[in-house]
């Protein structure tokens, strides 16, 4: 998995990741449209998305969406439920036995608070989700969170710092930190 990373927009590496972009973008579009009973067809644009065959055992209810695919670590039996979002540009990994529900949407990457380097910068960092967890629906997960084993985020929760193990996560309201 990645660490922590700052990519400037206007580079041979940001291009790359557009154009990995572009690629499964239309990959997922397929996918989505496949009838739900094609597990063959499932399967290999499955493969084609991440860049290997699917673990054992691992259930993924389409609609699926990511923005990159070859960052996202999935384990055994791992279940992800219709219309979940995963922006893995700096790596995802779901251990063993993690459950997500609905609309989950996991975000590795961003851009600086700063309004003058907003538009320069992708800024990204890993999320690690550890084994057994459970994650309800319209959840959101955030850069650089750690999720520990046996922990279960609520549905509709925003999740932006690191969670412990067995461990009840619940909240979505916004504050306001700081202006500028």
């Amino acid at each position: 998995m990645s660490s922590d990373r700052l990519m400037r927009i206007r580079s041979a590496e940001f291009q790359a990741m557009a154009d990995r972009v572009l690629r499964v973008t239309e990959l997922t579009s397929r996918l989505n449209v496949l009838p739900f009973e094609d597990e063959a067809g499932k399967a290999e644009l499955f493969e084609q998305i991440l860049g290997k065959p699917l673990p054992p055992r691992v259930t993924i209810y389409p609609p699926f969406y990511t923005d990159h695919g070859l960052n996202l670590d999935l384990a055994e039996r791992v279940f992800i439920n219709q219309n979940c979002t995963f922006l893995d540009y700096a790596g995802i990994r779901l251990g063993e036995r993690v459950m997500i529900g609905p609309k989950v949407t996991f975000i590795t990457s961003g851009h600086p608070v700063d309004p003058e380097e907003r538009r320069l910068y992708l800024t990204g960092a890993p999320i690690d989700v550890a084994e057994n967890v459970w994650i309800g629906a319209g959840a959101t997960i955030l850069p650089g969170v750690s999720i520990g084993r046996d922990a279960v985020i609520a549905a509709g929760a925003v999740v932006a710092d690191d969670v412990p193990p067995a461990s009840l996560v619940t909240g979505s309201k916004a504050t306001v930190h700081r202006t500028w």
